[in-house]
């Protein structure tokens, strides 16, 4: 007899037929914990350490969804939609060693795009995660980063610059929009660089956007120095009337938004000073001062008629 005979392995039942001998028509429970399938009404154990061959997820969707962990999802924003294997031999190498080259060779293994990209996109959010900007932007901005690296048209060494360029883009695309000294409070880049950068980026991306208008700021401004629906009002009017008469136009949209704001607050009940707004919107002290100081004579033709003044126009102060 020979001795190495191997008696055939007793097939196991599937577990969508398995049933239980004394209750074939009973539901099968299985306990997922022990790995049995058991009868629900007798109690009796009929399959022993079954194999569980759905995903190592759970899924807590009321849809009863299979959700199934095999990678990262495709990224749209790489070249090669962020998909790939790399497998390499690595066992002469020590458990440290072995995460250290496989971090190297996955690195090696993108192309110089696809790390360029990436690299733009991380500080992308590292910028915009500082001001809690949308998801929606941080998206819009690395597409802009995108299409800027492939076009091919502007390689320019600064990438935080062009990284902050492609934020400020998305912000005014977004129509939420930043001042330059935001976006160069969460880059570290010089205004004026920003400045050269954002206007090479446009013309890259043969794209356009709209140009700031005071009440573009208005509503964060006022939100943040938490002043009533009927200043901010008067904030917007006053703005706008400024322009329409003339009288700011050699100054930017934020210094006259500070400076509206400031016109409003001191003829209602919830005064502001200009520190306070100065911290809020970014905008000197001196340069409010001065903005204010041109609209004041005008205040009467720049306020809404329905404003309820709680100081009369004589009375405000003269900066």
């Amino acid at each position: 007899m020979n001795s190495n005979f191997m008696p055939p392995p007793v097939p196991r039942p599937k577990l969508d037929e398995v049933n239980c001998p004394d209750h074939p028509n009973a539901q099968m429970i299985e306990d997922y914990r022990a790995g049995d399938m058991v009868c629900s009404a007798c109690g009796k154990v009929v399959v022993e350490r079954c194999v569980d061959v759905t995903s190592e997820w759970r899924s807590f969707a009321d849809s009863g969804e299979d959700k199934s962990r095999v990678g990262e999802a495709e990224n749209h924003l790489l070249t090669g939609s962020g998909l790939g294997t790399v497998a390499e031999r690595t066992s002469h190498l020590s458990h440290r060693d072995t995460f250290d080259y496989s971090k190297q060779t996955m690195l090696r293994s993108q192309g110089s795009m696809d790390r360029n990209l990436s690299t733009g996109y991380r500080e992308i959010t590292a910028m915009a995660d500082r001001i809690n900007l949308q998801q929606t932007i941080i998206t819009r901005a690395q597409t802009c980063y995108k299409q800027l690296v492939e076009s091919g048209k502007y390689r320019g060494k600064n990438r935080a610059g062009i990284a902050a360029s492609c934020i400020l883009i998305a912000c005014r695309q977004e129509g939420v929009s930043r001042t330059f000294k935001e976006i160069v409070a969460i880059s570290n880049v010089e205004k004026t660089e920003l400045g050269r950068t954002f206007k090479k980026v446009l013309k890259a991306l043969e794209s356009s956007v709209e140009i700031i208008k005071s009440g573009d700021f208005m509503a964060r401004f006022c939100g943040n120095l938490e002043l009533p629906h009927s200043v901010r009002k008067a904030s917007e009017h006053i703005a706008n009337q400024a322009y329409e008469l003339n009288i700011v136009s050699n100054r930017s949209p934020v210094s006259v938004a500070a400076a509206a704001i400031y016109l409003a607050s001191q003829a209602s009940d919830t005064k502001k000073t200009r520190e306070e707004i100065s911290e809020i919107s970014g905008v000197a002290d001196i340069t409010i001062k001065q903005s204010y100081k041109m609209m004041l004579p005008h205040a009467e033709a720049l306020f809404p008629e329905n404003f309820q003044f709680a100081c009369a126009i004589k009375d405000l102060p003269p900066s």
